[in-house]
């Protein structure tokens, strides 16, 4: 039995990475300071999910808050501890940017401090898509510069990267990043396309579609994050042998560091991930069509080549399958009916 802590586990991803940590029998502390970012009643039906289970212990906590960090940390030492805890969305950055300076930098400092004091086997972050910023050339590899960011959120990730080599190099800390791509599925947050489009379709409103629907994403379903971050856990970074300080690879170290894209690698069209609700419901949905916001980009698209090397693992589920599942969860859980205008 492993002991994990998992910050963020009442969060979306934090809570299915640690129901999978559970079932397949690790001890799990869960950690999240439960804020109203969004609806708190779906983080605590996430959170009860976990609740008794007699391998799970919950802490409720922010990052930000070194001493209450520091008591988490008298239930390890940890073999791993995974940081699914932040300020996420772009488009809140814009407005409330103190926010993700103190989860994202001063939560992530005190973080990486309370693991190197407490001989923490294996630090993994989740880090983002978003890091790609103004880079153009698809897909996006782990290879590339990522000196561009178009959103205070994307910053404060590529910054987080960078704190975690610092640590890796002088400590010796094993870390390891994860750039996740458009994550969707069952227990999904509020503020993201699926369920912004599900609620509108719903309610009869138009769906929202930015840069007039000339967007690509590559969603990721939910299941195949988890299984990706429990692989990388599973194997601690390690220095790169072939790492060459003459021409230095962003996407691997001298030190124990590592950064992996968990991506579907199969970017597609925002008009046919919309045409997949459509279908799934039996609705068409109406449309306002309206320019890129600040912050967004066009497209995404992951080479996940390093994380297929190196765990086994490439994500697999496809988009229309993906959908009908969210779908089906979210009637369920909202106890709502379709639409009777169904085609």
């Amino acid at each position: 039995m492993k002991r994990v802590l998992v910050t963020g586990a009442a969060g979306f991803i934090g809570m299915h990475v640690a129901r999978r940590l559970l079932d397949r029998g690790d001890f799990v502390v869960g950690l999240d300071n439960m804020n109203d970012y969004y609806e708190v009643s779906l983080k605590e039906a996430r959170l009860a999910q976990l609740a008794g289970h007699a391998h799970f212990a919950f802490h409720r906590a922010d990052l930000a808050d070194a001493a209450a960090l520091a008591r988490v940390f008298e239930d390890g030492p940890f073999d791993a501890v995974i940081n699914l805890a932040a300020q996420a969305g772009v488009r809140y950055s814009l407005t409330n940017p103190s926010a993700y300076a103190d989860s994202n930098l001063t939560g992530f400092l005190n973080l990486l401090e309370a693991c190197r004091h407490r001989g923490t086997g294996h630090l993994v972050y989740a880090s983002s898509s978003s890091v790609y910023g103004a880079n153009t050339r698809l897909p996006f590899s782990v290879s590339d510069s990522v000196d561009h960011p178009v959103s205070l959120y994307a910053a404060t990730k590529k910054a987080g990267e960078l704190m975690a080599h610092a640590y890796s190099h002088t400590y010796g800390l094993s870390t390891t990043g994860l750039r996740f791509f458009t994550v969707y599925g069952p227990w999904g947050r509020p503020d993201m396309a699926p369920f912004l489009f599900i609620r509108a379709i719903l309610a009869g409103r138009p769906l929202q579609v930015f840069n007039h629907g000339d967007m690509m994403r590559d969603f990721t379903y939910i299941d195949d994050i988890a299984e990706g971050v429990i692989r990388v856990t599973d194997r601690p970074a390690a220095p790169d042998p072939d790492w060459d300080a003459d021409a230095p690879d962003p996407g691997s170290s001298s030190a124990p560091w590592r950064v992996y894209n968990i991506g579907n690698n199969r970017p597609v069209r925002l008009g046919d991930f919309i045409r997949a609700f459509e279908e799934r419901l039996g609705v068409t949905a109406d449309k306002e069509f309206l320019p890129m916001q600040p912050g967004d980009v066009q497209a995404t698209y992951a080479d996940i080549d390093a994380l297929a090397r190196d765990t086994g693992f490439t994500p697999f589920t496809a988009l229309e399958d993906g959908i009908a599942r969210f779908v089906d969860w979210y009637l369920e859980h909202y106890r709502v009916s379709l639409p009777v205008n169904r085609h």
